[in-house]
């Protein structure tokens, strides 16, 4: 069994921000796979459905963002879900705008949820999906940024990167993660 897990907050106000991107990819898989985000348990919303790979579940923690991991955890212990069979899908302000970077490991870098993630998980290796989408303009402050909707200009863009990321959880689900890096990762 696989988790895909999409990091972003609950609640219409935070919808196509920049900060739900995780949110975003997850509605996408759940559209092309037809599974049904339906579930209301451990503090997330999630849904249950059959690839010929196997069974996944996709998960959004509606914990807000810096408490993502009490909601994945939870899950994952009651699923029985191995740290190698999740990939977290989540916004990073230190990527240009619309480019991927996979990682099997590596440190919160500054991002709450990811800080959750670890403290919940006890490890920091586990597989992730960063979605781009830049520093805040000059001026802006970070939560103001990271919580602004995406405009119409970088709808595109952002759009192209969640069928990406949307590609490369497919592509995971048959192979090994450093095969879907070594696809996927954009210099």
């Amino acid at each position: 069994m696989k988790l895909i897990i999409g990091l972003g907050n609950p609640g219409k106000q935070y919808e196509h921000t920049h900060h739900n991107v995780g949110f975003d990819t997850i509605d996408i898989l759940a559209s092309q796979w037809n599974i049904a985000l339906n579930q209301t348990k451990f503090n997330g919303l999630y849904g249950t459905g059959h690839r010929p790979e196997g069974k996944v579940v996709l998960l959004k923690p509606l914990t807000y963002m810096n408490l993502s991991g009490e909601s994945v955890r939870p899950l994952m212990d009651y699923f029985d879900i191995d740290i190698e069979d999740i990939v977290v899908i989540y916004d990073d302000m230190d990527l240009e705008k619309g480019k991927l970077r996979l990682r099997q490991k590596g440190s919160a870098g500054g991002h709450n949820g990811i800080k959750s993630l670890i403290q919940h998980l006890g490890t920091q290796e586990f597989n992730r999906i960063r979605l781009g989408i830049d520093r805040p303009p000059m001026g802006m402050k970070v939560p103001d940024y990271v919580l602004s909707r995406i405009s119409k200009d970088e709808q595109p863009l952002l759009e192209e990167a969640f069928h990406k990321a949307a590609d490369a959880c497919e592509y995971w689900l048959s192979k090994p993660f450093n095969e879907v890096m070594n696809k996927f990762n954009q210099k």
